[in-house]
């Protein structure tokens, strides 16, 4: 169990956008509804507006605030795709159904740079993604996936760039190749969530803070939804909670591994400075197995991020453990001010894949493992999409394999950390 807070972590974002903040009620006694979601994150947000928009009454519970956990502290890159790559997905569903999902996840893509038009709200949408190499066998994968993507996905435009041409994109030394992506994007994550906040609102949905789901049961053809001060009764359930699923649902949470991630703010730079580090002002990416990524804001700071733990803290000085990576990347921006530090956890499944399904009437969606912006709205589609009748979708992620963690609540994180350790090693030769 992680602590909940009544407060927004101490994110970049939430000092950036004080605002957003204002508090939803708490529930504090006997409500009904036809479809309950437990948990205000990406997850439950796409979900509840989907079906909100597709007429059903919705209410959304969350135990602390809106965003409060990895959707409001991200480091903010909608990437099409999933942390498991396409292979493990074709192996489940063959090419005709992992095909599918990925025309899924391009929908996910185009929605994402629509909803804040079709809202009216801003979440600092900005177009591109640099996916770049630091080793030279890694150079391969970037130009195998460029090929792989045109003649097996139909998914064109993706851009190779060349170490001569890199610094036209990113002021560092570090990287041998790029690829391009037009398509993918970043955004500030904790206006997004809120966006989707106040149109689920206007579209008649209900939301709650600070209203934690201790436990449920089935009654009669619908669920009891048990919180520390009320009660919800609903004919549909989702449980959209993530790496803070807790024991809520000990079957849905066996299948996910939190894990530690955290990411920097340095103080602003100066448009200049900004500017001449990512010219085009994409967000990046590198290809090793233990990743740095990084990106610009609005007002000329860096985010940085990559460095996760397996066995369930973070860093006691998350500024120190960060400082040597960026550094790293950038030797030009040494001993620059750190004004944010902050970090959460992510659901990680064991095979990487998407953990979405159903139990009649009780949904989940989970298992994003750290690449969960656009996964979460396409996920989302697949759900509200079955609970209005159409099921084709939601059919093919329950198909897909998702295995508990050996070893249980009690020894996966020390198994899984060795088991990393090895990929990290390969990072390095």
């Amino acid at each position: 169990m992680f602590l909940r807070s009544n407060q927004p972590v101490g994110t970049y974002y939430a000092a950036a956008n004080p605002e957003l903040l204002q508090p939803r009620a708490q529930l504090t006694d006997a409500l009904e509804c036809e479809v309950l979601v437990i948990g205000a994150g990406f997850s439950g947000l796409h979900t509840a507006l989907q079906l909100a928009e597709g007429g059903r009454q919705v209410c959304v519970i969350e135990a602390s605030r809106i965003a409060w956990a990895a959707s409001g502290r991200n480091g903010g890159q909608a990437l099409p795709g999933w942390s498991s790559d396409l292979g493990p997905i074709e192996d489940d569903l063959g090419h005709e159904g992992a095909l599918r999902l990925w025309q899924g996840m391009l929908w996910a893509a185009r929605e994402l740079r629509d909803l804040p038009q079709r809202h009216g709200f801003d979440c600092d949408y900005r177009v591109g993604h640099l996916w770049t190499a630091v080793l030279p066998r890694r150079v391969g994968m970037l130009e195998a996936w460029q090929e792989e993507a045109a003649k097996r996905w139909g998914y064109e435009g993706l851009q190779m760039i060349s170490r001569a041409e890199l610094p036209q994109w990113v002021a560092s030394d570090r990287y041998l190749a790029g690829l391009y992506d037009p398509n993918s994007a970043h955004i500030n994550p904790l206006k997004l969530a809120y966006g989707l906040a106040d149109a689920i609102e206007r579209a008649g949905g209900r939301i709650f803070e600070q209203t934690r789901a201790l436990r449920y049961s089935e009654q009669g053809n619908g669920y009891l939804v048990e919180t520390e001060h009320g009660t919800v009764r609903c004919s549909a359930l989702v449980l959209a909670c993530n790496a803070y699923i807790d024991g809520l649902d000990k079957d849905v949470s066996g299948r996910i591994l939190p894990v530690g991630t955290y990411q920097v703010a340095t103080a602003p730079l100066g448009a200049e400075l900004a500017h001449s580090l990512l010219p085009k002002n994409c967000c990046v990416t590198d290809n090793q197995f233990v990743l740095d990524y990084f990106r610009l804001t609005p007002d000329h700071r860096l985010l940085f991020g990559g460095g996760c733990t397996y066995l369930g803290g973070l860093p006691s000085d998350i500024r120190a453990a960060t400082r040597p990576y960026l550094e790293r990347v950038f030797p030009q921006l040494r001993g620059v001010e750190l004004e944010y530090a902050w970090g959460g956890h992510i659901d990680c499944s064991m095979r990487r894949t998407p953990d979405v399904g159903r139990r009649g009437n009780l949904f989940w969606l989970q298992g994003y493992s750290g690449h969960g912006v656009l996964p979460s709205l396409a996920a989302a589609r697949a759900v509200s999409q079955a609970m209005l009748g159409r099921e084709e979708e939601l059919d093919l992620y329950q198909r897909l394999s998702n295995p508990g963690f050996p070893g249980g609540q009690r020894f996966a994180a020390p198994l899984e950390a060795i088991g990393k350790a090895w990929y990290r090693l390969r990072d390095f030769f």
